[in-house]
């Protein structure tokens, strides 16, 4: 299931909700793509 198949119903995902998914990386370097990802806003 996805977001998109949920469409119109009470489980919807709100437009402003921010999903952020991580693997196993770098603390610094998840802090870094936050914060350049949060600029471009």
């Amino acid at each position: 299931m996805t977001h998109v198949s949920v469409a119109g119903s009470a489980l919807e995902v709100p437009g402003e909700l921010v999903r952020i998914s991580v693997g196993i990386e770098e603390e610094a370097d998840l802090i870094a793509d936050l914060e350049q990802a949060l600029a471009k806003l």
